[in-house]
Order: C-alpha cells, then structure tokens, then sequence
C-alpha cells in the first residue's frame, strides 16, 4: 500500500504541473500514512522523483528515507494531526490565488463554489516565513472549519480525505481565485449572503469533497 501512496504522490504532483497548479519544485504534497506521512522530497523536480525519493515523517518528526523532506513538512504533519479527517494535503503555487495571496485577500463569497471549502470563504492566513512554525500555526487557524486557505505572500493549501479530493479543491480554489480577479478591475463583486451559503453548505454535503 505505501508503495502504491508514493507512486500516486508522483502522479499528483506531475498533474499539478500539467494543470499550471504549480512550477518548478515549488509546491509539495502528502498523504497519512499509518503514525505519520509521506511527503514529497526537498527540491527534488517532479519528473526526477520516484517512489523511494518519497520521504516518511512520524508524527514524532522522525524522517525514514535517503533524502530531506519538503521545507514545508511543518504544516503538512501539523494538519494530519489536528484534522484526523484528512488523508492529503496539496501546496501549490498557482498564478491567480497567489496573486490574491500576495495582496492578501481572502476569496470572498463572489459565487456559491465557494463552499466547497467548507465555509463562507477562503481565508488568507497572515505572512510568515516558509517552513517556519509561525507559517504552520497562521495556516492552521486559516483552515479552523475549512478545507482550504491562502497564505499571504505564498500560495496556497488544499486538504481532502483522499488525494483525488485534495487536487480537486485544489484546482477550484484556482478557479475563484481567477473568477475573482476578473470581477476586481469593474470593483468589488456583489456577495452571496451568509444565509445563502448555509444553504448551499447543506446542499454540498458529500460533495466533492469530506473532512
């Protein structure tokens, strides 16, 4: 089974380039794996990994394999222990919620697809140095009763109960974040209601996407 966990790990990130989610060794992902994860290697190109290259991190931060393991395992073992729901977790760098994340807004309610991370919105966590404990505590409280943030200045994170749901809300988030930035040049776009997105919040359960 982890041999199969590595090798999806590969095919994830290749579709997050084929899909322009991500360039170069800038994004990472990982998935649960018995008491810890497996997560992509540090500045290890996509389409030089295989499956050994795959790091394994204990949730006691004990590494098994020949290389380092992302810059950015902090956030990712961070988030399998606080949300046991969650089996994956997917970092990219995609154009448009990166530019949203530079400028440091959140993706407001513009649309109700907005609830496929499971809220009102998509938060913003403040700025923080990369592969730092402060950046895994800010990414955290972004994603409190969410599936999904930005991080200002960064990217941005997508967390599923399988991978196939993590690079699914992956590409959404992208496609709000570009939505979004086409409203901004006429203003700020109108905004659905909370009452609104409660609604389609129930409407949404099992869609897409469980935590």
């Amino acid at each position: 089974m982890t041999e199969i966990k590595r090798r999806a790990i590969i095919d994830a990130c290749l579709h997050l380039e084929r899909c322009g989610l991500n360039q170069g060794t800038a994004g990472n992902v990982s998935l649960r794996d018995g008491e810890g994860i497996l997560i992509t290697p540090s500045a290890l190109p996509y389409d030089r990994m295989e499956p050994d290259d795959i790091v394994w991190m204990g949730f006691d931060e004990r590494v098994e394999g020949a290389r380092r393991p992302s810059t950015e395992w902090r956030f990712h073992l961070d988030i399998m222990r606080k949300k046991p729901g969650v089996s994956a977790v997917v970092h990219a760098h995609p154009q448009a919620a990166t530019t949203l994340a530079i400028m440091e807004k959140p993706i407001p309610p513009l649309h109700y697809m907005v609830a496929v991370a499971g809220g009102h919105d998509i938060r913003c966590a403040p700025y923080a140095t990369f592969g730092t404990a402060e950046l895994s505590t800010h990414a955290l409280a972004a994603l409190e009763d969410r599936h999904a943030c930005l991080l200002a200045h960064h990217g941005m994170i997508a967390t599923g109960a399988t991978l196939d749901k993590a690079l699914w809300l992956a590409g959404e988030v992208e496609a709000l974040a570009k939505q979004y930035l086409g409203c901004l040049p006429m203003g700020e776009p109108p905004l659905l209601d909370r009452h609104e997105i409660d609604e389609v919040l129930k409407r949404m359960e099992g869609y897409g996407h469980t935590d």
